[in-house]
This record gives structure tokens, C-alpha cells and sequence, in this order.
């Protein structure tokens, strides 16, 4: 017989466990926690529970205070729309988490926690993400169809290359090269987005003005109309240091390039004047704010204004490092509770990982930037295919294989191939939605991503 269909034992943390290809657990990828089983199953298991929720208050800081308005300057200084920063810049940071995760998943247990975990995040950034966005917005954000057929083609592209690489359970080191260019072309694409975008909108007005002459008349209004919309992207990139806010009243008012902000929290100053709920969160803040102050620079004051390369970088350390440690608990807390490790990676451990795309975005849709947000989401994914993945194994494949002289990555989930096949269905769902949606950001058409959820994390369990 086989020995691949082989039923091992095999001895896990003092557990037999039956079972064909047994992979460790993703807590045997962690350090050791502090607690032993039975001390956590005794009830010590609610302090990671507490840090859990802590380490997501921490990120939903570094994420509003600092990224966003680094991103924002990068955007400016490049002259590149929000939409396109969105789908680079914004996307690579927030998803060093899984770079992180793959990285140690690659190097050091040489297991499929990495894999998993993206392809979990996956659906979380497809439709969570978009959700939160037209939930959270507490407005109507009208969505550029440009964009969003772009980031969707393009992941779409990228998750059918990812099912031809795993479908033999192992990744070759021509093929981790592969995704690695790819993202390279994917950058050069987003650079000369103007570019191409002009292109496709003039071919398909032409396209229209040969239909018929009867309509040329309604085929050129409509191209001033497309013509305007173009124009609006492409100011947005360059004229981030001027933001048109909403007013109640129905005016806006423009922020200036770089104004003293009004911050919520001041590190000296005691809300005397505020409720019991606003003080507590203050107290239980304040460590936070006063980590990130002396380390982070704040890009959005004057004297720091020239710095937002710095608190970019700074800014991904923060995020890689507690996305790290939330995963960490959360996967503790998954294995003290008797949650399977594939429930807690496209659940808790995808959600944990995925915070700082979720609160990135929804602060930009807010600002009424939703093709920049979804463009987040979308590219976040794009990244975490391409580069996540791919720099990872083509470092190990090339230079520290597994057996000498076999350059290549095993993969020990054949799962995995029909989790990638599902994200296709998954995508096809999103992008129907805002297509039927009119390509608006609203809580009618995002509430329906929940059950959406629901149901894909069913399927796989």
C-alpha cells in the first residue's frame, strides 16, 4: 500500500491524533505560551482573550493615527491615484502580517500555516472588508468601475496561476520565481494605470460611436460624462494635500496640506469634561498612544511633515509585529477551546491578520474614498499571492531546500487547492454585487456579504 494513504499516529503535544498527512497544529508554530493546558483551560485562557482585544485596539490606532495620512502623502508625492496607492502601497502594508506568518511558516516549521492563513484572509478582504466599508461609511460611496474591474481581473488572474502551482502539492522554484514577476508587472500596470485607463475608455467609445450613427449624440455625452470621471481620479491623486470633507449642513470644507491636528487623545490632557466610557477608554489607551508617539513621527504635523517615509516603514513593523502576536493568541485560544486549526486560520487567525485592512479601508470610505478601500482589499490579496507566497518559497526553494538538490516546496494540505478554486466563486460574488449595486458603497448591498461569509466558511470545514 501507499505509504502517502498510510494512517499514522502520531504524538502531538501529548495527544494521539489519527488521521492521513497530519500536519502540526499552528500552535506548534508559536513560542511556548506562559500557560500550560490545564492552567488555560482553568480559566487563564481570558487573558489572551484580553490581549487579543487590546493588540485589535492597538492596531485600529497605528492604523488611523499614522498609516492612512503616510499613505496619503506617498500618494501625493508619486502623483498616483487613490485608487492605485490603494491597490500598492496601502496593500503591501497591511498585509506584512501575512508576509510575517508565511515567512516563519516557510522557514522554520516548514508547514501550511502561512498558506492557510492567507487563503483564509483571502475571503475576510474580499467580503468582510467591503462590508465593514459600506456599513461603516454611514453614507452612499460611489465606486469608479475602472478600478474595481481592474483589482478584480487582476486577483482573479492571480488565484487561477496560484491553483495551476499547489494542484501537485509542491511549488517549484521556477514557479515561486513566476509570482514574483508577476508582481512586478502588477506594479508597472499600477504605475501607467492613467495610461491605460485612457485607453480603455476612448476604445470603448469608439467602440459606441460605430454602432449606429443615430446615437452619436448620446455616445459622446456619455463619454463626457466617463471623460469627467477619469478627471476626478486622477485629481485625487493629485491633489491629496486638498480633501473635500462633508459637512451636515452640506458644504465641505478643505483640509489643508498640513494642519495641526485635533487630536481625540492627547497624551496631557484629561477629558475632565467627557463620560465615564470616553475616560476609561483614555486610561486604557494611553500606553498605546505614548508607544506610538516615541516611535512612530507623527507625518501629519509641520515639523514632520518630510518624514512619511519613516512612518510608513515604522508603521508596517507595528503592524507585522502585533498582527503576529494577535494570531498568536488567537491561535491559543483556538486550541484551548478544541477549535480545529482550519476553523481558527480562515476564522479568528484570517480575521486577526486581516485588521488592518478592514480599519484602513473603512477610514478612507468615510473620507468617501470607496474605490480606494476596495481597491485595498482586493490588492491586499493580489500581494499576498505574489509576493507573500511567492518571495517566501522562492528564497527556500532556491537557497535552503528542504531535501538538497530538490528545489522545491512541499505542500502537505491538499485542501488547500479547492480553498483557492472557492476564492474564484468568492470574487465572482463580490463583483456582481456592486455590478448590480450600481458600483455604490451602502450598508443594502454590503449586508448581503454576511451570509456570503457564512456560507464560504462553511463549505470548507
Amino acid at each position: 500500500m501507499d505509504a502517502k494513504r498510510q494512517i499514522q499516529r502520531v504524538r502531538l503535544n501529548d495527544r494521539y491524533v489519527s488521521g492521513i498527512n497530519c500536519t502540526p497544529p499552528a500552535i506548534e508554530d508559536f513560542p511556548h505560551d506562559l500557560f500550560d493546558e490545564k492552567q488555560r483551560q482553568g480559566g487563564a485562557v481570558v487573558v489572551h482573550v484580553i490581549v487579543s482585544l487590546y493588540l485589535f485596539i492597538a492596531l485600529a490606532v497605528v492604523c488611523d493615527k499614522f498609516f492612512v495620512p503616510a499613505v496619503e502623502k506617498i500618494c501625493h508625492a508619486l502623483s498616483m491615484s487613490k485608487d492605485v496607492a490603494g491597490a500598492t502601497f496601502m496593500a503591501a502594508a497591511t498585509s506584512a502580517p501575512e508576509l510575517f506568518v508565511n515567512a516563519i511558516g516557510t522557514f522554520i516549521t516548514e508547514g501550511d500555516i502561512g498558506v492557510g492563513t492567507i487563503v483564509g484572509s483571502a475571503v475576510f478582504n474580499i467580503l468582510a472588508v467591503p462590508a465593514c466599508c459600506g456599513i461603516g461609511a454611514g453614507m452612499v460611496v460611489p465606486l469608479d468601475w475602472w478600478p474595481v474591474s481592474r483589482d478584480c481581473l487582476a486577483y482573479g488572474v492571480t488565484v487561477a496561476i496560484l491553483i495551476c502551482i499547489i494542484h501537485d502539492e509542491r511549488v517549484e522554484w521556477y514557479e515561486a520565481l513566476t509570482l514574483v514577476l508577476l508582481y512586478i508587472v502588477y506594479i508597472a500596470v499600477m504605475y501607467w494605470d492613467k495610461s491605460f485607463q485612457r485607453c480603455t475608455r476612448f476604445r470603448a467609445h469608439n467602440a459606441d460611436r460605430s454602432l449606429s450613427d443615430d446615437h452619436r449624440h448620446a455616445t459622446e455625452g456619455s463619454t463626457e460624462i466617463h471623460m469627467a470621471r477619469s478627471d476626478k481620479v486622477q485629481t485625487t491623486g493629485e491633489q491629496a494635500e486638498h480633501i473635500d470633507v462633508p459637512l451636515q449642513n452640506g458644504g465641505t470644507k478643505t483640509q489643508e496640506e498640513n494642519p495641526e491636528p485635533n487630536y481625540e487623545y492627547e497624551l496631557l490632557v484629561w477629558p475632565a469634561r467627557a463620560g465615564w466610557i470616553r475616560k476609561t477608554a483614555w486610561i486604557l489607551t494611553w500606553p498605546i498612544h505614548l508607544i506610538f508617539m516615541c516611535t512612530i513621527p507623527d507625518c501629519e504635523k509641520p515639523r514632520f511633515k518630510n518624514w512619511f517615509p519613516i512612518t510608513f516603514l515604522m508603521c508596517i513593523i507595528w503592524i507585522g509585529s502585533l498582527s503576529y502576536v494577535v494570531a498568536w493568541m488567537i491561535t491559543i485560544i483556538g486550541d484551548t477551546l478544541k477549535i480545529p486549526d482550519s476553523v481558527m486560520g480562515i476564522t479568528f487567525l484570517a480575521a486577526g491578520t486581516s485588521v488592518p485592512e478592514a480599519v484602513s479601508s473603512v477610514i478612507v470610505a468615510k473620507q468617501g474614498h470607496g474605490s480606494m478601500g476596495i481597491s485595498n482589499s482586493i490588492g491586499s490579496n493580489t500581494f499576498d499571492i505574489l509576493l507573500c507566497l511567492g518571495l517566501p518559497w522562492l528564497i527556500k526553494s532556491s537557497f535552503s531546500p528542504t531535501q538538497p538538490g530538490k528545489h522545491y516546496i512541499s505542500i502537505n494540505s491538499g485542501g488547500l487547492e479547492y480553498s483557492a478554486i472557492s476564492l474564484l466563486s468568492t470574487l465572482m460574488l463580490l463583483y456582481i454585487a456592486f455590478a448590480s449595486n450600481k458600483f455604490q458603497l451602502d450598508r443594502k448591498g454590503e449586508l448581503a456579504h454576511v451570509p456570503e461569509d457564512g456560507q464560504v466558511i462553511g463549505n470548507r470545514k
